[in-house]
């Protein structure tokens, strides 16, 4: 048996041993070692709905079919987002409050806010992730995925997740914010530094993901300055600094809002085209239909959104008591949508842990939530992902894996901190 084969018994064997009160789906470990996944089938079969009541987050919910977490995601009026939509451990917590100070409802941007205040504020930028706009940026994103892809070697190991993946999220991210080009990977490196532990990523200590905070700010703050004093524009902090909903926001809210746009415009998009060169090879026949037929890139793109599920969970807070799946929630009680659960459940999705790129219903998944704080920027990940896989097919034969990724040490980011690849040839 092959050290991944043993794996992943030893972990299914750990995961129906332990005492059903004991689990805790939320270890980090566990993801970073792509060992979650007999867990969550558990949780599926026997405990839908499960209580942990210890753990490094404090006791929580944890939500693990598809119809339940539909449930919570659509009914806003008794699951809220105020509170924070990402489960953090005690000490991030704490941490936290002496980095920006303790806790308030605009620390978080739109997404951690309810009706009516949601609303308003999310739609002062979606005009940047409208139709139009994105039909004036497909072709500067295709001549972007061109020009990275030109530049790859040839029949040399590379990274994949550094030279591809991280390089296009940032030329687009930079591009939606009118952010200094030059300087687009310092937006990836503030994405991993508000997104990892101390120990993990590129994150040293506490004190380090402060620094690396009041660099971003700083930043973010000279942008806003200038946007303000100018006609407005087509980038989103344009469209934030002129709305009226958002341009008399506290600098605590705007900061919420920088963060939510640059982790939701960086790690969802990475992560799913890292996903789906692995995917197309530990599926090989998938991989041989795609190069059969290019047209079925637009399906593959959204089942690789689901098969990977860039973000695992979103976290809501009970504002009542509530009975799901036959257990009472209490008031202020966190509630976690494993959504990387819900993309896995036999009931709903036939044969969901194989890589099936003609799937009937591609785009049945839960990877971009539901109801109101559904992903805003949903169209310009398939966008990107639709385009970078347009133009590989049309340079490279194969894209050959040729070792086992470094996964992200996350319950919340589902990702890829390397991918080791070899493009044997050209066509």
């Amino acid at each position: 048996m092959n050290v991944a084969l043993s794996s992943q018994q030893n972990a299914r064997d750990e995961a129906y041993a332990l005492p059903l009160d004991k689990l805790d789906p939320a270890n980090a470990d566990r993801f970073q070692n792509d060992t979650i996944w007999p867990y969550f089938e558990r949780l599926r079969r026997e405990d839908p709905v499960h209580y942990t009541a210890e753990s490094a987050y404090g006791p929580y919910w944890s939500i693990t079919k598809w119809n339940d977490i539909m449930a919570v995601d659509t009914n806003h009026a008794v699951f809220s987002s105020a509170d924070g939509i990402v489960l953090s451990t005690l000490e991030s917590i704490v941490e936290n409050e002496k980095i920006r100070g303790p806790r308030d409802r605009n620390a978080g941007g739109f997404i951690s806010m309810d009706p009516p205040h949601h609303g308003p504020k999310r739609k002062s930028v979606t005009p940047a992730v409208a139709p139009d706009n994105l039909a004036r940026m497909a072709p500067q994103v295709r001549e972007r995925a061109g020009l990275i892809l030109d530049q790859l070697p040839i029949g040399e190991e590379f990274d994949w997740v550094d030279k591809v993946s991280k390089e296009l999220t940032a030329m687009t991210l930079a591009t939606l914010f009118d952010f200094p080009f030059e300087d687009r990977r310092k937006l990836t490196y503030w994405s991993d530094m508000f997104t990892n532990a101390p120990g993990h990523g590129p994150a040293r200590s506490w004190q380090h993901k402060k620094e690396a905070a009041d660099e971003c700010f700083g930043a973010f703050n000279d942008l806003w300055n200038a946007r303000v004093n100018a006609e407005p524009g087509f980038d989103m902090i344009s469209m934030l600094a002129h709305s009226p909903a958002t341009r008399a926001m506290d600098p605590r809210e705007y900061q919420g809002h920088v963060v939510l746009l640059i982790i939701g415009g960086n790690d969802t998009t990475r992560n799913t085209i890292s996903g789906s060169v692995y995917a197309l090879n530990k599926f090989p026949d998938q991989y041989a239909r795609l190069r059969a037929d290019p047209e079925l890139i637009t399906s593959m793109v959204s089942e690789t959104i689901r098969w990977q599920t860039p973000l695992a969970h979103m976290r809501r807070t009970a504002l009542a008591d509530f009975e799901l799946g036959g257990k009472r929630i209490r008031k202020d009680d966190k509630v976690v949508m494993w959504y990387v659960s819900g993309n896995r459940d036999e009931d709903v999705i036939q044969n969901p842990n194989a890589y099936l790129i003609d799937r009937e219903r591609p785009r049945q998944h839960l990877s971009f939530g539901f109801g109101i704080h559904r992903c805003v920027g949903n169209r310009v990940a398939e966008l990107q992902l639709q385009i970078i896989w347009e133009e590989i097919m049309k340079r490279f034969p194969e894209i050959r894996v040729v070792g086992e990724p470094t996964r992200t040490h996350s319950s919340f980011v589902k990702g890829y901190e390397t991918l080791p690849v070899i493009i044997p040839a050209r066509a």
